[in-house]
């Protein structure tokens, strides 16, 4: 067997220098308040929620007849079938929404756009994505983290009127960041952008392209080498899809979303303008996650889509389908599933809903919001379709086409199981999500202490920091003692029939526990503290609980006091706070009683082979072929399978 390539172009970084590259592209200031970073520090700030933010009466009008357009559209022109028979989107349907302005959504007018708000182009993209997820995957690659999201934020004047009226109507667009052999550590990114005269010139090889197959524009992260007159540093560029030297060279096949145009693209000596740089040289992983802050928010709203879909079926299954007597929806053990999944679709709208008009109205710092919102929606989205499937029995397992093959109705449970789980991946993947959301959260502490921890630090730094953090926690620590939490009359305002104070409360004490919990661990590791995976995730995990509680409660009162179902929303709200304080209950036990120490003590002998015996009996039906497809950069050797919808 030949040796493995050598990517001599790739960057040779430490784990402490690829930490610097992420933390350098890290957004440090917190400009704008957040109510989920003060959630972790302790402060349940419920004013900076409640009540609740609402659009602009416009805004809403706008927004509701650009859904009623929308949902007829879905319900005559998608074959949601056909998509997953063919894995392609049909070339009429792309065409119908370039015609209804929906890749457009975000667009400001002024460029053609629709100009719909956070709030809307959430319940859109919601919407379409409960008739073809493929398509809403299209729709949210193009707008939240392709050509428009970064150009909008970070684009030229001149930039912004060349490529957003193509955006608007006819240009479809992606993100391409990953590389084969680089995923969350981008401090490894391969790919260059070498300046020549007026251009850069692009070489590398790109994976995992969301919309790359279709695209006409790119939004390409590239490697500038430092020299005279160029910073250098990973920098986003915009790269016309057709450009000579770009070969999109195979189109990848996936468990769910079959109709995803995501594949392979390479850059050989391709020419970019100058012109095309978006921001400095450098820049490029702070645009793209800045971008992401409210882009990540498109995807847990198709996770409510399906939450809703997921609902709408087990209701009229479990009322069709009668055991020993009775429709199944009765007996406990599938009811409690029912109820699960309810409860879970009204607190996982109402955690999109109220970001997502925070976002609009930007007085709020949401870039932990969003990213709890994408953690917890992506999570708990695969647990509602599994529970769905298993509600539905062998029936659930079935394909919808054999189903309507024999005669019943075409349901696919099975699909949507397979189309969620990628979204535990998609646009950063749960454990990614952990460490990012659990950085975020101990700002706080690493700002006042973070010298005291760090080795490299000399005595003098660590004095400094030891002096500054005596005063920061002098003054923290006794306030995470007592709150309102305590007193049985707060938030009495939420207590109409049903009683949703008391989790309110419930959320203020917890908030309190949480950060003590939080400070403990600093003193206890220290600098260790970061490679405490285990830990952070259930921290952060608790944190989420304790967010999308407090956006349940706060929704059913706005609910309520505008008289739509606001008795039905607080029967809801409640049993999702009655489950949610169950799991954060056993987070909170596992914080510190786990299996964290043995896991990496039985890891380490996996990976040296002393368990290697466990693996005899099976064959492995893998294929030949590395690990990891080589991306040396050079000419393209294969067929560019591009194929742009005109």
């Amino acid at each position: 067997m030949s040796a493995p390539p050598t990517h001599s172009s790739r960057p040779a970084v430490t784990e402490r220098e690829a930490r610097q590259v992420a933390e350098a592209a890290r957004e440090q200031d917190w400009r704008k308040p957040s109510f989920a970073k003060e959630l972790f520090l302790g402060r349940f700030r419920l004013d900076l929620i409640h009540p609740h933010p609402l659009p602009a009466d416009q805004d809403s009008r706008r927004g509701e007849e650009f859904l009623a357009v929308l949902r007829e559209f879905c319900e005559t022109k998608i074959d949601a079938a056909r998509i997953e028979r063919d894995a392609q989107i049909p070339d009429e349907v792309i065409d119908g929404l370039k015609e209804l302005g929906a890749l457009g959504m975000k667009i400001d007018t002024k460029y053609g756009g629709l100009g719909l708000t956070q709030v809307y182009y959430n319940k859109a993209l919601a919407l379409v994505g409960s008739a073809s997820p493929a398509i809403g995957a299209l729709l949210s690659a193009h707008q939240s983290i392709g050509v428009p999201q970064p150009l909008k934020m970070f684009g030229t004047q001149e930039q912004k009127d060349r490529f957003l009226p193509r955006c608007a109507r006819t240009d479809i667009s992606a993100f391409l960041l990953t590389e084969p052999d680089v995923g969350s550590d981008p401090a490894r990114l391969a790919t260059s952008a070498v300046p020549e005269g007026d251009d850069y010139v692009l070489d590398g090889v790109k994976l995992w392209t969301t919309n790359g197959v279709v695209a006409d524009l790119l939004v390409v992260m590239a490697r500038v080498p430092k020299s005279e007159g160029h910073k250098g540093g990973i920098t986003a560029f915009v790269v016309e899809a057709g450009s000579e030297g770009v070969t999109v060279e195979h189109r990848n096949a996936f468990m769910g979303l079959r109709g995803l145009e995501n594949g392979v693209t390479r850059f050989h000596r391709v020419r970019v303008p100058a012109a095309n740089r978006i921001g400095p040289e450098g820049a490029g992983l702070k645009i793209a996650l800045t971008t992401l802050n409210t882009g990540r928010l498109s995807l847990p709203a198709m996770c409510v889509g399906a939450g809703k879909w997921c609902l709408k079926i087990a209701r009229e299954w479990s009322a069709a389908r009668e055991q020993w007597g009775k429709p199944v929806a009765f007996h406990e053990a599938v009811g409690a599933k029912i109820s699960f999944i309810a409860a879970t679709t009204f607190a996982l709208e109402a955690v999109v809903d109220l970001s997502s008009q925070m976002a609009d109205e930007d007085r709020n710092d949401i870039r932990i919001e969003a990213a709890l919102a994408k953690l917890y929606g992506s999570e708990m989205a695969c647990l509602m379709a599994d529970e769905l499937v298993q509600i539905r029995g062998g029936r659930g397992f079935e394909t919808a086409a054999s189903l309507a093959a024999r005669g019943e109705r075409a349901v696919p449970a099975e699909q949507i199981l397979r189309d969620l789980r990628i979204n535990r991946i998609f646009e950063g993947s749960t454990e990614i999500m952990h460490l990012l959301i659990a950085r975020e959260a101990v700002d706080a502490h690493l700002s006042v202490a973070g010298d005291l921890i760090d080795p490299d630090k000399s005595l003098s730094d660590k004095a400094k920091a030891g002096a500054n953090a005596g005063v920061f926690y002098a003054k923290w620590l006794p306030k995470l003692v007592t709150g309102p939490g305590q007193l049985p009359r707060s938030y009495g305002e939420f207590r109409h029939g049903v009683d949703l104070s008391g989790h309110l409360r419930y959320v203020e004490r917890t908030s309190r526990k949480l950060a003590r919990s939080t400070f403990y661990a600093m003193s206890r590791w220290q600098g260790r503290m970061e490679t405490k995976q285990g830990f952070l995730g259930r921290v952060v995990d608790i944190g989420a609980e304790l967010f999308a509680m407090s956006a349940a409660c706060v929704r059913a009162e706005l609910l309520r006091d505008q008289g739509d179902h606001g008795r039905e929303a607080y029967q809801l709200a409640d049993a999702f706070c009655r489950q949610s304080r169950i799991r954060v209950e056993e987070l909170f036990g596992r914080l510190w009683s786990n299996t964290d120490d043995l896991d990496r003590k039985v890891v380490k002998g996996v990976m040296a082979g002393t368990y290697e015996w466990l693996e005899q009996g099976v064959v492995d039906p893998s294929g030949e072929g590395p690990w990891i497809a080589d991306a040396t950069p050079g000419p393209s050797e294969r067929e560019n399978v591009r194929r742009p919808i005109r």
